[in-house]
């Protein structure tokens, strides 16, 4: 039997007259990467507050790591590591202190143990040769890297994570990234994490939940809310996709929507059918098409149709 790290059971939190999370009901196995995706004001973040113990539900349970939050919050925070919205990293301390107090604070056992610990981050984060500067000198990314390495410092069986990538540059957030993978894949440690890059949870989660205004509407691994978007897709790259061109595309029985998306046109269709009817009608209404290509919808995808569903 797979054993559940997170388990919660009709999870409700009221900030009135606001129900920020509302009957949340879902199990996290352990050992996994979780995503958990939602707008901003979904409730992302009052729900890692849930599971930390730091807010109390309004009504129904969480339980992490086998403990209550409401009865036995100091038991689970002295087991997780979590990275919220603020780094925890004190800017007029050096890396390395900033990390020697932290692993004072978790209270690894002794001095060589927790030197030893804070040189196994640093060097793994590839910050260990910057470790005598001040964190408040270093960039976004480098300081992310830190916080990363404060919440991993007392090696937690659970890391919840708020954002982990967000405002790092495209080499930085790929590191972390990497991190995470590894992270659960060497350790088996479970990694709840929010984020609003879809591509980022597709390319790292095993799991995902989609949240709006408190509420689920979707959950499972990202190829299973692929496939229940919908039938087939075909992307055209060209230019001159006019509100005209779409108007006629819609009109058309065999296709479900069609609309514009990063520069590209994506069209579903209900079925599989042939696209040279469909591109002589663009080509028709005006559009330099340049190429087609048979596609599938992304995660990104998925989640704009669930918002859409949800208005």
């Amino acid at each position: 039997m797979t054993e559940i790290a997170i388990r919660l059971d009709n999870l409700t939190r009221d900030f009135e007259p606001v129900r920020a999370v509302d009957g949340l009901s879902l199990e996290v196995p352990a050992g996994t990467i979780f995503g958990f995706l939602g707008p901003n004001g979904a409730g992302k973040t009052t729900t890692i507050r849930l599971l930390l113990g730091l807010l109390e539900p309004t009504a129904g349970q969480a339980v992490v790591l086998g403990y209550d939050t409401r009865t036995q919050a100091q038991e689970i925070r002295s087991r997780t590591g979590a990275l919220l919205e603020h780094s925890g990293i004190y800017e007029h301390l050096s890396a390395e202190d900033n990390l020697g107090f932290y692993a004072r604070a978790y209270r690894l056992s002794s001095k060589s143990e927790r030197q030893a610990r804070v040189r196994e981050l640093l060097e793994h984060m590839g910050l260990w040769e910057r470790r005598k500067d001040q964190a408040g000198t270093w960039s976004k990314g480098m300081q992310q890297k830190l916080a990363l390495a404060r919440a991993l410092l007392h090696r937690p069986p659970l890391v919840l994570l708020d954002e982990p990538t967000a405002g790092l540059d495209v080499p930085s957030a790929a590191a972390v990234r990497e991190d995470l993978a590894e992270l659960a894949e060497r350790e088996g440690t479970t990694v709840f994490l929010t984020t609003h890059n879809m591509a980022e949870a597709e390319k790292l989660c095993s799991r995902v939940a989609v949240i709006r205004k408190g509420r689920l509407v979707a959950i499972g691994h990202p190829d299973e809310l692929r496939a229940q978007s919908g039938g087939p897709r075909v992307e055209v790259l060209g230019h001159g996709f006019s509100d005209e061109a779409l108007a006629l595309l819609r009109k058309r029985p065999e296709v479900a929507a069609a609309s514009v998306q990063n520069g590209h046109l994506a069209i579903d269709l209900r079925q599989e059918t042939a696209t040279s009817p469909l591109v002589s009608l663009l080509v028709g209404a005006g559009v330099q098409v340049e190429e087609v290509r048979r596609g599938k919808a992304s995660l990104e995808d998925v989640f704009l149709t669930l918002m859409e569903e949800e208005k």
